[in-house]
């Protein structure tokens, strides 16, 4: 079996939606002086790689500790994006239909994986518009990520979110897809069970 991590390193340094700094880690105990070592670590719910619950964009949307593992952990496709494009739109997505199962999760590498982890946050990101987001939620698929911190550019009314979040499609943003090929994997997507909340930091890797 062959691993793959596609998530972030955590770090004060790493990139941060719209540059905001989300990551502080702070020594709480030092080994000179306690014998033992323990920090103090304050993220926000959407830092690196992370899930949205539907309680990110849904009145009474459902929150991270409620979102199955089903639809994190199991068959997914990688589908290369890195066309050149700024959007992916329903018409790109019909293109690569017959990769578009029922029941299983889709990650979209795009031009945003030319990116380091410490790169300034580029608000040109390629995203996911709404009638590519329905089209998505008409294939029932169980979960879909992009290789940025954002499925869509603050379109108004969120659009893409919603349509996606309210067809019980889990969202996974800040993939790291560089070094992954398109193809095959098995998804193992396991978000803190942060109880209430909006959405989670998770580890993603594949597996084949």
């Amino acid at each position: 079996m062959h691993y793959i991590d596609i998530s972030w390193p955590i770090s004060a340094a790493m990139t941060a939606y719209k540059d905001r700094s989300v990551v502080c880690i702070t020594p709480t105990k030092l080994f000179e002086r306690d014998a033992v070592r323990e920090s103090l670590i304050t993220l926000g719910s959407h830092t690196g790689t992370h899930i949205d619950a539907p309680a990110h964009f849904i009145a009474d949307g459902v929150t991270t500790d409620d979102i199955s593992l089903d639809a994190l952990v199991g068959p997914c496709t990688v589908i290369d994006m890195a066309y050149g494009f700024d959007v992916i739109t329903r018409e790109h997505l019909i293109a690569v239909a017959d990769q578009l199962q029922p029941d299983t999760r889709i990650l979209f590498k795009t031009r945003n994986s030319v990116r380091s982890a410490t790169d300034l946050f580029d608000a040109h990101f390629v995203y996911i518009d709404k009638e590519a987001a329905l089209y998505l939620a008409q294939c029932k698929l169980k979960a879909v990520g992009i290789d940025y911190l954002g499925i869509e550019r603050d379109q108004p009314g969120h659009e893409t979110h919603i349509t996606l979040l309210n067809a019980g499609v889990v969202i996974i943003e800040g993939l790291r897809l560089g070094h992954v090929s398109p193809g095959d994997y098995f998804l193992h997507c396991l978000p803190l069970a942060l109880v209430g909340s909006d959405g989670a930091p998770a580890r993603a890797i594949l597996s084949r």
